[in-house]
């Protein structure tokens, strides 16, 4: 899978917390990132495989099963990674880039419809309110990684507990509540 964002996101953790859950299943996880200028704001992307036996976290485009876009923009740009039946799991956020802030460029107006007509399975999620609704803005990825955990067959049980070792112990509370959102909204998208 990949997963895709921006600087500020909650992406490397989101991919550790995917990748100790597919291990506390006794699977072999490889991931890498490419970071770029993600402290200002910019792209930030993960890959990661798991499976009984896995030899490079690369993947080659348009064989991906799943995208994790964690912002549409992002999700969009990186959405030809993904084979033709794949599914992209996308947050309903825009986070404006320095040349739209700027006035240089301008943000795309019709990236549902852009996303839509990539011919993959695309399940949207409003992950920025769900979280806002929490309390807590920053467990944006937790909710796209319940989302994420209602399509595959790792059991439930190995996320909680990975998300309670890799959360910060005084927001786990908080990034459980935004799990189960995430997990619901998921499974009615199925």
């Amino acid at each position: 899978m990949l997963i895709a964002g921006v600087g500020g996101q909650g992406i490397i953790l989101a991919s550790e917390i995917i990748a100790l859950s597919a291990m506390k299943e006794g699977l072999d996880v490889k991931k890498a990132e490419v970071h770029g200028m993600s402290q200002r704001g910019g792209s930030v992307v993960s890959t990661l495989r798991y499976g009984q036996k896995v030899f490079s976290p690369l993947i080659k485009s348009g064989t991906a099963d799943i995208l994790l876009g964690f912002e549409k923009l992002e999700a969009y740009r990186t959405a030809q990674a993904v084979k033709p039946d794949g599914v992209i799991i996308v947050n309903d956020q825009e986070i404006y880039p320095i040349t739209v802030a700027s006035g240089k460029a301008k943000y795309p107006q019709n990236l549902d419809q852009l996303l839509v007509q990539t011919g993959r399975k695309v399940i949207k999620i409003d992950a920025y309110n769900i979280a806002k609704e929490l309390g807590e803005v920053r467990a944006v990825n937790v909710v796209i990684l319940g989302a994420l955990a209602s399509q595959l067959d790792l059991n439930k049980e190995s996320w909680l507990s990975a998300i309670k070792e890799r959360v910060p112990k005084k927001a786990v509370q908080v990034n459980l509540k935004a799990f189960q959102k995430g997990w619901e909204v998921g499974e009615k998208q199925v």
